[in-house]
């Protein structure tokens, strides 16, 4: 099979020799066709050297890379990707833990699939496409679940509806590409249960990067009362209600995520030590110096590109100051971004900001960051979107 060559400009082939699998628009000079949106795209220095092939997509990132060698992407060779994806996650003990059956078996560039995740929980695959090209293959990937989990995989449903460009020449529906769930399942992570719907939930239906830096949060949590803000579903307040904390309060603008979070609260060890709020958390806020123990930031991304960063810094600088004025004394706060745009050492340095608009002492005790289902290439460092602190307050 023949595919349309994409031939850069002299000089910009340097990125895509040291394996970053982004080719911006602006690096391409000429091309012997024109390729329509999700066409497989072989690309080519200015001297005709291959240099890699992947999707094809108008905007700023025009290619983004799935092989560094010239491959035939047929069935065979995406199920070769969703097995080493699988590979890795057996390797990190998640394929077959009793502890934990919720994850993430494929994270895009990650796992040298650019546009394509697929999050398993219990016994369903989510497949979730953000680009055109991953979406025309997505009857492969879900067939190439069914053979690596054999009958340990009930359903794959897919969820690209949501995640697709805008204007994609696509006409996209969510629905199940293999098998039927009843839209919903009671998973365990970490040895605490969640009920997941991912037909109605947000993302996927469970935000699976947060699982290490819940169960850290449980170590800090005995006999205290402790603020869950953003809470969607109601991961950290679980985590603290199983841990010992003598009241939890969650705090979620959306009334969906908290009625999310109070059926998960009454999964725990003591539904009967939370309360759910369905309020925007500035609000809440006001007037509650000296109540809590410890306090999870955990928003949403305030900035979603470059452009509108500057107002992102200032919401978290707000958010982190108001949080730190009002923990006990001795209190501990989890604050974390996952705005892509936002990098870590910005991050902590509008955390410091935030500290010193507070006039607290504030140690950093733990940098955080996504787990290992959710790797980062070392040749994609945009691939670490999540960061966070842990702060002690004196």
């Amino acid at each position: 099979m023949s595919f349309i060559k994409l031939y850069l400009a002299p000089g910009k082939e340097h990125s895509l020799k040291r394996q970053h699998p982004w080719v911006f628009s602006g690096a391409i000079k000429k091309a012997d066709g024109e390729p329509a949106e999700g066409d497989v795209v072989e690309v080519y220095s200015s001297k005709r050297e291959f240099l890699g092939m992947g999707h094809y997509a108008p905007g700023s990132i025009a290619v983004r890379i799935f092989s560094f060698e010239q491959a035939e992407p047929d069935y065979t060779f995406w199920k070769g990707k969703v097995q080493k994806a699988y590979d890795y996650r057996q390797r990190l003990g998640l394929t077959d833990n009793p502890n934990t059956n919720v994850y993430r078996l494929v994270y895009a560039e990650g796992d040298g699939v650019p546009g394509l995740i697929v999050d398993f929980y219990k016994d369903t695959a989510v497949v979730q496409t953000h680009s055109v090209g991953m979406y025309n293959v997505r009857e492969h990937v879900a067939q190439a679940l069914q053979e690596i989990y054999g009958n340990k995989l009930r359903a794959v449903y897919d969820k690209s509806a949501e995640s697709l460009p805008a204007k994609a020449p696509v006409q996209a529906q969510n629905g199940y590409l293999y098998g039927q769930s009843e839209g919903g399942v009671v998973v365990t992570e970490n040895g605490n249960q969640f009920f997941i719907d991912w037909e109605t939930g947000q993302k996927t239906g469970f935000f699976i990067d947060q699982r290490e830096n819940r169960d850290l949060l449980a170590r800090y949590v005995k006999d205290k009362a402790v603020l869950n803000t953003f809470c969607y579903t109601g991961g950290f307040s679980v985590y603290a209600l199983n841990a010992g904390a003598t009241e939890v309060h969650s705090v979620d603008v959306s009334k969906k995520a908290i009625e999310l979070t109070v059926k998960n609260g009454e999964l725990s060890q003591a539904p009967e030590k939370h309360e759910a709020f369905a309020m925007d958390t500035f609000e809440f806020l006001k007037g509650k110096e000296d109540k809590y123990d410890v306090i999870v930031l955990d928003p949403p991304a305030f900035a979603k590109s470059q452009k509108v960063r500057h107002n992102a810094l200032m919401g978290y600088k707000r958010l982190n100051a108001e949080a730190m004025k009002r923990i006990k004394p001795g209190g501990i706060l989890f604050t974390f971004s996952c705005s892509q745009v936002v990098d870590k050492y910005l991050f902590n340095n509008t955390v410091m900001a935030a500290a010193i608009e507070a006039g607290r002492n504030i140690k950093i005790m733990h940098h955080l960051s996504q787990p290992a289902d959710h790797p980062i290439s070392i040749f994609h460092p945009e691939g670490e979107y999540l960061k966070g602190l842990v702060l002690f307050v004196e």
